[in-house]
């Protein structure tokens, strides 16, 4: 009788943990797909850019550090940058027109690290710091529910079953479907898609805010893909998995360019 009230608790307890871990909010792009941006970018940086990098990082790779935004957030010294990876405003209405947040956001989290790593007082501790936010940020950036609706926390509100397990919104675009490709980040960065030198100064033309604009588009697209509780899996997956591997090119490819431009 004991082993069967043991063995029941042990049933309710993972039901509820179950219920309870899918609401959580989810990683930004997931350490694969932060990875694969660093790689990406790593292919498109020039060489003295990569001097400038390895000199600050002491030989770290992006890849590495890229994951360094999200690995800070369970130290509370650094709450004040949880806001500075997402921006939220209405869809429709452009970053520049948008009311901002007062606690800072995705652009000013961005222009943030710029600066330090731009000034020749900042220490070599603080330009490593904030590259290393940077190359997180930049990521963010490309995710296109960083720049989802504030009502519903970036789709992390927005509850769906993935493949039969209790998931949101969020997660699924910040690494369901990712791993369900089972890819490295290095298989994913070793084969995006080809394209030309034209094609890679037209991707990094604009600016930040152009660039968040944009990834707006992608998120008004996601969210319009499903329906509360909706059943997904392989066919969703199959529908928008293009758009992921598109946007980690993109992010990894205009993430270059905003370190060639700082190292100049």
């Amino acid at each position: 009788m004991k082993t069967f009230k043991l063995s029941y608790i042990l049933i309710i307890f993972l039901v509820i943990s179950s219920q309870v871990f899918a609401t959580v909010p989810s990683p930004n792009w997931g350490k694969t797909g932060h990875r694969t941006i660093g790689e990406i970018a790593n292919d498109y940086t020039k060489s003295k850019t990569k001097r400038k990098i390895a000199e600050i990082l002491d030989g770290q790779s992006l890849a590495l550090v890229s994951t360094f935004g999200d690995d800070i957030k369970s130290d509370s010294r650094y709450k004040n940058f949880n806001t500075m990876h997402y921006v939220n405003m209405p869809f429709g209405v452009k970053y520049e027109d948008s009311e901002k947040n007062a606690e800072g956001d995705l652009v000013t989290g961005i222009e943030k690290c710029k600066a330090v790593i731009l000034d020749k007082n900042a220490s070599k501790a603080d330009k490593a710091f904030y590259l290393k936010l940077l190359v997180h940020f930049v990521g963010d950036l490309h995710q296109p529910m960083h720049v989802g609706r504030a009502e519903d926390k970036g789709g992390n509100d927005i509850q769906v079953q993935w493949f039969g397990s209790g998931a949101n919104l969020h997660s699924v675009w910040d690494s369901k479907m990712i791993d369900g490709f089972e890819m490295t980040y290095t298989e994913l960065a070793n084969n995006t898609d080809k394209i030309s030198k034209e094609q890679v100064k037209f991707l990094q033309k604009g600016t930040i805010t152009d660039w968040v604009n944009e990834t707006q588009t992608f998120a008004v697209k996601a969210y319009a893909s499903v329906a509360v509780g909706e059943k997904l899996s392989y066919n969703y997956s199959y529908e928008n998995f293009e758009t992921v591997r598109s946007q980690l090119q993109k992010g990894g490819i205009r993430l270059a360019k905003v370190l060639n431009d700082l190292f100049l």
